[in-house]
């Protein structure tokens, strides 16, 4: 070969290398495809309930110990997951549903909908339950609705999303609805926080478009997912914008939010302000992807994570395969390196191959009656361990 011939070998392998740093190894490393397999389980006597399928969110009302679970079907999930991209409405479950499950008696309640006029249904993704500040008996339940369009292909306009916001008690058997809202800074709702008033929430876009080509790929390299405030009286509004692919939501007792970011693998802290912005305090790093998040009255915060992303992409699809599931813990640091600067401390709590906790999109630990729960948006069945 000519000196002309091996300086463009040269040169090209140059650049196919520097592509390859700049954007394969980011996404191989978000993906953790790097990360090798570790099991892990520092629970016992664990148990399944296979009676509750396929419940992306789980929500511990801590007064009574029991669980509030927003449900659908494997087979649904997998042909309509606005956030996944598949956007079947015709194979979509019509039987979305919200459970109470009692870890006590096993007992299980499909709460009824009342007044509840939509046509459209109810696809059911992020939820919570807070207890309302005037009657601490009523719980107001919010939740994130994947709606078909009314008009338009879904492949081509995305689901219509909006958030619905219910009442209930743990004995009323039904959720009676108060509010549907609608507004165009609730694009790709995924999780949300809701008021004891009844009236607000936080929620989190975990896309910034509702279609388009290589959505995630496009988004994992030009960040553009947003947190969004609404008040059913003062409107929504965006008050954080152009962050990596967040779900997960959760407020402290003392009001710090924490929201999760799949892809960017970290934890992100707000503050929250008299005015309803936020303000960005602090970003914690984890090993692997990171789902919904939940905090126990420890004031721990426990987070569901990926430990193969392109497992659990897979096991959606397929559910003949499976995907690996892990449990982390997040506290204050008060070892000898919170000296150092190590504010806040990390565990792994739990890690399966699949088989025990197949893809875990959540983790709720019960510290006082000392129970922890993991499900997942196709899993099926949830997973109750004793710690």
């Amino acid at each position: 070969m000519t000196m002309i011939a091996w300086s463009v070998v040269f040169s090209v392998l140059a650049v196919s290398v520097g592509l390859y740093q700049l954007y394969v190894v980011p996404i191989m490393d978000a993906l953790s495809i790097f990360r090798i397999h570790q099991p892990l389980n520092n629970f016992t006597n664990c148990i399944t309930i296979p009676e509750l399928q396929a419940c992306e969110k789980i929500v511990l009302h801590q007064p009574s110990g029991k669980l509030f679970l927003a449900c659908s079907t494997p087979e649904s999930r997998s042909r309509w997951s606005p956030s996944g991209q598949d956007f079947d409405a015709e194979h979509r479950s019509t039987e979305d549903y919200v459970a109470i499950f009692d870890p006590r008696s096993k007992e299980i309640t499909r709460l009824a909908l009342d007044k509840f006029d939509s046509d459209r249904g109810l696809s059911v993704h992020g939820m919570d339950v807070v207890p309302s500040s005037s009657n601490p008996n009523e719980l107001f339940v919010y939740l994130v609705n994947h709606r078909p369009p009314r008009h338009g292909d879904p492949r081509a306009v995305g689901a219509d999303s909006a958030v619905e916001i219910f009442k209930t008690t743990l004995t009323s058997g039904k959720l009676v609805h108060i509010k549907t809202v609608e507004d165009p800074s609730i694009i790709t709702p995924n999780d949300l926080i809701g008021a004891m008033d009844g009236k607000s929430f936080y929620f989190t876009n975990d896309h910034a478009h509702k279609v388009l080509l290589l959505r995630t790929l496009r988004e994992f390299f030009n960040p553009a997912t947003s947190i969004g405030y609404c008040h059913v009286d003062d409107g929504c509004k965006l008050v954080a914008k152009n962050m990596k692919h967040l779900n997960g939501i959760v407020q402290a007792p003392n009001g710090t939010i924490y929201v999760g970011s799949c892809l960017g693998k970290a934890v992100r802290v707000y503050d929250r302000q008299e005015d309803n912005s936020i303000v960005l305090t602090d970003v914690i790093s984890y090993e692997t992807a990171i789902d919904n998040l939940s905090i126990d009255t420890d004031g721990v915060l426990w987070a569901a994570g990926f430990p193969n992303a392109l497992a659990m992409v897979n096991y959606i699809k397929h559910r003949s395969t499976t995907a690996p599931s892990v449990s982390w813990k997040l506290s204050i640091n008060t070892g000898p390196s919170s000296f150092y600067g190590e504010k806040f401390k990390i565990e792994r709590a739990f890690e399966d191959s699949g088989n025990l906790a197949p893809g875990s999109t959540t983790v709720v630990h019960d510290a006082q009656r000392g129970l922890v729960f993991m499900h997942g948006m196709v899993s099926p069945w949830l997973t109750v361990c004793k710690v």
